[in-house]
């Protein structure tokens, strides 16, 4: 008989992704008491029970602020996120939002909104007072400008190769820039070496890092200081990577010309100089299917076959099935002979290893194993009962 994993699926997850899990495999739902597998978008699970039962948690998006990523690793469950599947759509909101800045649209529209009403009213003539009022929105065009690009992942990447292209000149800063990410940015973009340096050299600033203890407060007074004036913030990262009451003291004295946010407050939404959209990032029908996708084939891959792709608290480790064979999956700590203690248990109870990959991050570390033959119940508890082994399941 196929084993069945049960699915809890948190906040409404687009049909294109759930489509992704075999019906016949996965038990879907959003009332599963003993969930295999979470799948969820915003949904917020610090203050939710984990089950026992729970292997992984997926979430179609890239932050993953919402889930206590942490204390799920110290159980031995990663989290998985979907790095760069809403690129392009955050991509083309920070190029929008770089042409509101620029070209004041979104006042100049609420002032065409406001004459009309006004005319409803008294008759009077539109054109004229169109004509009359559009100099004190007069922007600037792009080329020329400087932007700076803090953050060179999948979204930055994007966002600096596209800028580059309308003739701005793009700064770069990321000292933990991937391989991949470095081949895919246009050589025209100048890597910086700090901070401070694409702050000062700057027109406009965009930001995509996650909201960890390093990053909060990135954009605070003093860097906004060393900003040429008239200087751009754009915000499409998370709310707490910017000091917002520097930003609004900067909007007030003049030095900055506006900052645009997908992340609305109480303080800086009603100020004149902030454009500040409804967090709508990763809102496009295309955006959710391809998180949602991503995602789903994720959390499917770890539960069918122990393979992690794209955990933010456990290294990636991917093993090709070996037929024939049984397969283990073993979280640990990462510490001396951890390797030695795991393969002496399979050799005490007569197992051959056909295949076998460890790797770590940080503190933790993950191993799959093949084996030639029947994982019997006493094998899994003498693994777990080595000192710094987290958890083991026997896989398929």
């Amino acid at each position: 008989m196929t084993q069945t994993y049960p699915i809890q699926t948190l906040n409404a997850i687009s049909p294109v992704g759930l489509q992704r899990l075999d019906r016949d495999v996965f038990d879907l739902g959003t009332d599963i008491a003993e969930p295999r597998g979470i799948l969820l978008r915003s949904a917020d699970l610090h203050s939710a029970p984990i089950p026992d039962s729970l292997y992984a948690v997926a979430r179609a998006g890239a932050g993953t602020n919402n889930i206590p990523v942490d204390d799920l690793g110290a159980r031995g469950i990663p989290v998985f996120n979907t790095p760069g599947a809403n690129a392009n759509a955050v991509k083309e909101l920070v190029i929008a939002g770089m042409l509101l800045a620029a070209r004041n649209l979104y006042h100049a529209a609420d002032y065409t909104r406001g004459l009309v009403a006004d005319q409803a009213l008294s008759g009077g003539d539109l054109d004229k007072q169109v004509e009359a009022g559009k100099k004190q929105f007069a922007g600037y065009e792009l080329p020329g400008k400087t932007l700076g690009v803090i953050g060179l992942g999948a979204i930055g990447v994007l966002v600096a190769n596209a800028a580059q292209s309308l003739g701005l000149k793009v700064l770069g800063y990321d000292p933990a820039i991937t391989v991949e990410r470095a081949w895919q940015l246009s050589p025209n973009v100048e890597q910086v070496t700090s901070v401070e340096e694409l702050f000062a050299r700057s027109n406009m600033i965009t930001l995509h890092v996650p909201l960890i203890e390093a990053t909060k407060g990135l954009v605070d007074a003093d860097r906004i200081a060393s900003m040429a004036p008239g200087g751009v913030v754009l915000n499409f990262a998370r709310g707490g990577v910017v000091d917002e009451q520097a930003v609004i003291e900067a909007l007030d004295s003049g030095h900055l010309h506006a900052y645009v946010n997908d992340f609305p407050s109480e303080a800086g939404s009603v100020h004149p100089k902030v454009i500040a959209l409804p967090h709508l990032g990763a809102s496009t029908g295309e955006a959710e299917d391809n998180c949602a996708v991503m995602a789903a084939d994720q959390l499917s891959d770890y539960l069918l076959n122990g393979n992690i792709r794209n955990s933010v608290n456990f290294p990636e480790v991917v093993m090709a099935r070996t037929p024939g064979t049984t397969r283990l999956g073993i979280f640990n700590e990462n510490k001396p002979n951890m390797i030695g203690q795991i393969t002496a248990a399979l050799a005490e109870a007569g197992l051959n290893v056909a295949e076998f990959t460890n790797k770590s991050k940080g503190e933790v570390a993950y191993t799959l194993v093949d084996v030639e033959g029947e994982v019997q119940d006493e094998l899994k508890d003498s693994i777990l009962a080595i000192d710094g082994v987290i958890r083991a399941r026997k896989i398929g």
